[in-house]
């Protein structure tokens, strides 16, 4: 009889249970709809479109930079959050009597904290030239120490410091729903799945290039993250002894499940720096900028695996209509060797040029 009690007693356990002095403190930084839409650079004149690709390409940066740094995922996702927190309080756009504060000083500063944050600190020296290198997009860049360059971002960097924590108001705590999501799947004891382990794992770095961190808490995220991979794998999750659903059994709000599942499905359809959030390489690859590349990356063989295909299919193309040109105009076969001319012998030189007397331009040995 003990063991029958025992037995929905666990059931009954959530799994990965929050803080709930660090769940109040987050639910300090949750927007609804029509507060986002009352974001300091839309007030300034800035669109929806405009605003959410400009902290995407300050998440890109952010990933491009710790790529390079080798930094755990944890970490690029926590300097994220800090970026989309800081432009709920500062705006991007340049007005005449104050400067708009550009996404990568910005994205390298919160990248910065959140090594120290989540003690996984990298040197001065190493994040300058990381940010040099994705800034100037060139991997192998040579940054010199004393360059202005290297000095300019060191500067920006310690600068804009002080002014990301007080516009944090110091909450660097964070609760991320990378273990959430790990919790959840060995719950239902799908963490053999690899397709559905890693599609709710992409679904998770994904929402970083979004402001569903400001809409939502981590464990909805993760919940999200897991209902979608499973929504892909075709995976259903059963009931437990006591007829609780699934999303019960974790804790969460199916609408809100829902909803998350909508906008990330909007990023997929809408987003314009969707290209960064499938597969990242492991040197960074910067081609979404656009402009002419460095002449030296031009060559490499990196930069031409990933190269725009519409450029290729226009080079095909080209290549196509020259092909063409020259089988409708074969160029003339060369004139053979005379036959009765020796292998060894020489061709004769040719003529010299006709004498120019007649025409009244001698040349002084023809006057002599």
């Amino acid at each position: 009889m003990a063991s029958t009690t025992s037995q929905p007693a666990e059931k009954q356990l959530v799994p990965a249970p929050s803080n709930p002095v660090l769940l109040a403190t987050q639910a300090q930084w949750l927007f609804t709809d029509e507060e986002l839409t009352r974001a300091p650079s839309q007030l300034d004149g800035m669109t929806l479109e405009a605003e959410h690709t400009s902290r995407s390409k300050g998440v890109n940066f952010i990933t491009q930079v710790g790529i390079m740094l080798k930094l755990p995922q944890l970490t690029i996702a926590t300097a994220a959050v800090y970026l989309h927190r800081f432009f709920m309080r500062y705006s991007m756009v340049d007005l005449p009597q104050r400067p708009g504060m550009h996404p990568y000083p910005i994205a390298a500063t919160a990248l910065f904290l959140s090594t120290k944050v989540e003690e996984n600190v990298r040197r001065m020296r190493e994040l300058v030239v990381a940010c040099c290198r994705v800034a100037q997009k060139q991997p192998n860049l040579v940054v010199d120490e004393q360059s202005k360059e290297f000095w300019k971002w060191r500067d920006t960097i310690l600068h804009h410091e002080d002014l990301l924590l007080e516009a944090l108001c110091f909450d660097l705590q964070l609760e991320q729903p990378y273990r959430i999501l790990y919790d959840f799947i060995c719950y239902f004891g799908v963490n053999e799945n690899k397709p559905l382990r890693n599609a709710a794992w992409a679904f998770v770095n994904d929402s970083m290039f979004t402001v569903l961190c400001l809409q939502f808490s981590a464990r909805n995220i993760a919940a999200a993250a897991l209902y979608a991979a499973a929504r892909h794998c075709d995976v259903g999750f059963e009931d437990d002894a006591s007829g609780r659903p699934w999303w019960e059994q974790v804790d969460v709000d199916l609408a809100q499940v829902r909803r998350a599942c909508t906008r990330m499905a909007q990023l997929y359809e809408n987003n314009a720096m969707q290209k960064h959030s499938q597969y990242y390489p492991t040197t960074p690859i910067f081609a979404d900028e656009g402009g002419p590349p460095p002449r030296d990356r031009r060559n490499s063989d990196r930069y031409r695996e990933h190269e725009d295909p519409s450029r290729r299919r226009r080079s095909d193309l080209s290549s196509t209509s020259r092909k063409s040109i020259d089988e409708q105009h074969p160029p003339p076969p060369p004139p053979p060797p005379p036959s009765d001319m020796p292998q060894n012998q020489q061709p004769p030189p040719p003529p010299p040029p006709p004498d120019q007397d007649e025409e009244g331009g001698g040349s002084e040995e023809g006057e002599l």
